[in-house]
């Protein structure tokens, strides 16, 4: 399975997912002018990934900002993984916030409130 690599822009997330050590990073603002074309290569990439590799992950988040359709597309990839960790696999979520966006931290602790994940809130 190949690294996934996504240069961030103006208005959507950077995105590294690799493989080889079980860890996912989203970074930067997201609000694309077309949210699923944008997030499905990435939904598709984490099936592929939980159907073939199987091995622990750690999600790194930092967003500066998400619109509301990135919100519903990150909550449903937060799904796939809550139904990986409930198959007794391994996730762990850390969801990094500046402590000046209040926003951004009160959307972690809201998806930490949802979901059967334990999302770990880090202030920097």
């Amino acid at each position: 399975m190949e690294k996934m690599v996504i240069e961030a822009t103006d208005n959507t997330l950077g995105i590294c997912f690799d493989p080889g050590e079980g860890v996912l990073e989203m970074k930067g603002v997201s609000y694309p002018e077309n949210a699923a074309r944008f997030f499905q290569p990435l939904h598709s990439w984490l099936e592929t990934y939980i159907s073939e590799i199987g091995n622990p992950v750690t999600l790194n988040l930092k967003f500066n900002y998400l619109n509301s359709t990135s919100t519903k597309h990150m909550f449903d990839f937060l799904e796939t993984l809550e139904s990986f960790h409930e198959a007794g696999r391994k996730v762990k979520v850390n969801w990094y916030y500046e402590e000046s966006e209040y926003s951004v931290l009160e959307m972690g602790e809201d998806f930490a409130e949802d979901m059967n994940l334990q999302i770990e809130l880090v202030s920097y």
